[in-house]
């Protein structure tokens, strides 16, 4: 099963476009967890055990584990998300961006020390800085396109010289990633919650590409306009344009409490239900 069908399969069992992102911050944990690597370890598995049944996947943000030196933890929570949740897709936050054999350990680094199903990458470099992760064929790889940053103007809303007219870069970032780059189908984008009418643009040109985007919760991205914005169906109500919809500090700090289990299974269940809403608007 490549990754494409296994988000569509997560979506339709979990009846779910929400991604629970897992970046923990230690001096955030709620009572009872150590603020070391072993609680990082400890924090994570009882958000996915909280978790496990409405999400489409899962993100780690690998940033989080390395400054912690958690990356043993890390190791092992790839494993241990297998067994609770077998059929949600993992995909590793690493943003990469590097060309020839360091490209090459990056994705041996994704997908196979962490086994990751697949990873976040920065397109600047251009293709051959993408090429290594395609040689994984089951593997996905999405690509910094419209994110949810206001400094993304800086470089992602400027303007192109383009046979084509003066598209602007993220529309040029999406075009590739829709076409001549996605080799093996196994390409994505990311884009921000924060600019609905970017998210559309977006899906205009590259209309089946599965769209992951943060910024919902804590940034403040609504989730009915992103649902609107980025999420495709045919008539029957199966997913045509996959949308994965992140959501990592409104689930994670739902709570500082010993209740910080429920607290973000609650948070993770009205994010799930107000995302599946849209669907309907």
């Amino acid at each position: 099963m490549n990754f494409l069908e296994q988000l569509r399969q997560a979506e339709s069992l979990n009846q779910s476009m929400l991604c629970v992102g897992l970046d923990p911050e230690p001096t955030r944990f709620p009572t009872g967890i150590t603020r070391d690597a072993e609680g990082i370890f400890d924090f994570c598995v009882a958000i996915v055990e909280a978790t496990a049944d409405l999400a489409m996947a899962f993100k780690p943000q690998i940033a989080y584990f390395a400054a912690h030196r958690a990356e043993p933890q890390l190791e092992r929570l790839m494993r241990r998300m297998r067994e609770i949740a077998p059929k949600v897709p993992i995909i590793l936050d690493a943003k990469r961006g590097d060309i020839g054999s360091t490209a090459e350990q990056y994705a041996k680094e994704a997908f196979e020390r962490y086994e990751a199903d697949a990873v976040t990458l920065s397109p600047f470099m251009g293709f051959d800085s993408v090429a290594p992760y395609l040689q994984y064929k089951n593997k996905g790889a999405f690509l910094l396109c419209r994110t949810s940053n206001p400094g993304g103007d800086d470089l992602q809303n400027q303007r192109l010289a383009s046979v084509d007219g003066q598209p602007l870069l993220y529309e040029h970032v999406a075009r590739l990633a829709a076409g001549p780059w996605n080799l093996n189908g196994q390409l994505g984008l990311v884009v921000g919650a924060t600019y609905p009418q970017e998210i559309e643009r977006v899906r205009e040109l590259a209309a089946t590409l599965p769209l992951l985007i943060p910024g919902v919760g804590a940034q403040g991205g609504d989730a009915a306009a992103t649902v609107k914005a980025g999420w495709r169906g045919d008539a029957a109500g199966a997913t045509t344009g996959p949308v994965i919809v992140n959501s990592s500090r409104a689930i994670l700090y739902a709570s500082s409490g010993t209740d910080f289990r429920d607290a973000a299974r609650a948070a993770a269940q009205a994010t799930r239900a107000a995302l599946h809403a849209a669907r309907m608007i």
